[in-house]
């Protein structure tokens, strides 16, 4: 089978044998994966004297189950998430505890997304929002976009901001709050809170030392928290921190299990009483808002590009020649 590398800085095809089928695992052959820019171009960065396996997020057809897997069979769609099982690759080897059944109406594209979808649930499961509070969705790439998607649907007062106007205007089209100048973001949380402040930030953006982790802090209520989801450099003033005992929180990935080889590698859940919301289990919920049309995810799947031309793909990707959210890799 073909493969997506990252190798010493560029993007090749590499032949790989196809995975052999284990107990708790289902053999995907892959109809869509999707490319993440902001955590495949870190990958493509930092692979300099070695090779490393690109893609996390997918979806595909199973073709064979392994002894213990019992809620899919051969022939049903399936979302998965979570490298290394999930690759940019025409055969995954995933682990019963890290895909989900596609039903008939959610279309092949949108359940590719799926691995996006889990880590914006996580990181708003990790806020410990109540109904009716304000989020306010600090960048507006595409994992950004998602966590305000979700954020919308749950009944979240949500308040958008990216300094590219046209990233601000996909979520201002489905009458989500949302701006592209800083001054416009704060008269809103002003105003939307009675100037009381955001119950979090949720910051989806990356650099070192940015200056927006000391403004987050001048955004929250007191007793507020700040969420890092992007690949930010945490760098807070103690005053303020201080002065509002602001809750400084990490969201890692698609939730409970993930690196763990127990969860993953040997396909053991946590028990539902006792882990609710498992990586898997939020790979199941992204479908479910999905399914019932609680979120619109059709504007990230408007461009795709055939396997044999992804190379190219990430080499724009690379040279920051375009500002698409995403592409999704068509495999068949």
């Amino acid at each position: 089978m073909r493969k997506i590398i990252a190798n010493n800085k560029q993007v090749e095809i590499s032949e790989d044998e196809v995975p052999t089928i284990k107990p708790s695992y289902v053999l995907v052959k892959t109809m869509y994966s999707v490319i993440s820019p902001g955590t495949e171009l870190s990958i493509i960065g930092n692979s300099e004297g070695k090779q490393i396996t690109l893609g996390y997020s997918a979806m595909g057809e199973v073709v064979e189950c392994g002894s213990n897997v019992t809620d899919v069979k051969k022939g049903d769609l399936v979302a998965c998430y979570g490298a290394p099982y999930v690759q940019h690759a025409e055969y995954l080897l995933v682990p019963k505890t890290l895909y989900a059944k596609v039903p008939a109406n959610v279309d092949s594209k949108e359940a590719a997304l799926a691995g996006i979808g889990a880590i914006a649930i996580h990181a708003l499961r990790i806020a410990k929002l109540e109904f009716g509070e304000t989020a306010v969705v600090v960048g507006l790439g595409l994992l950004g976009q998602m966590i305000a998607k979700i954020a919308n649907a749950a009944a979240y007062n949500v308040i958008a901001f990216d300094i590219h106007d046209n990233r601000s205007k996909m979520l201002s089209e489905e009458n989500i709050k949302s701006y592209s100048s800083i001054v416009g973001m704060e008269k809103a949380i002003q105003e939307y809170t009675q100037n009381n402040g955001a119950d979090a930030i949720l910051l989806c953006v990356g650099g070192k030392r940015s200056p927006i982790t000391h403004e987050s802090l001048k955004w929250i209520r007191n007793k507020g928290k700040v969420v890092i989801v992007g690949d930010i450099e945490p760098d807070f003033p103690r005053e303020l921190m201080f002065g509002k005992e602001a809750q400084l929180l990490i969201s890692r990935a698609g939730g409970p299990g993930r690196y763990d080889g127990i969860y993953e590698q040997q396909a053991i859940d946590y028990p539902y009483g006792f882990v609710r919301w498992t990586e898997g289990r939020n790979i199941a919920e992204y479908i479910r808002l999905v399914s019932e049309r609680r979120i619109d995810v059709t504007p990230f799947i408007t461009d795709e590009v055939p396997f044999e031309e992804v190379a190219g793909e990430f080499e724009i990707l690379v040279n920051k020649e375009t500002t698409t959210l995403t592409k999704l890799i068509k495999f068949q």
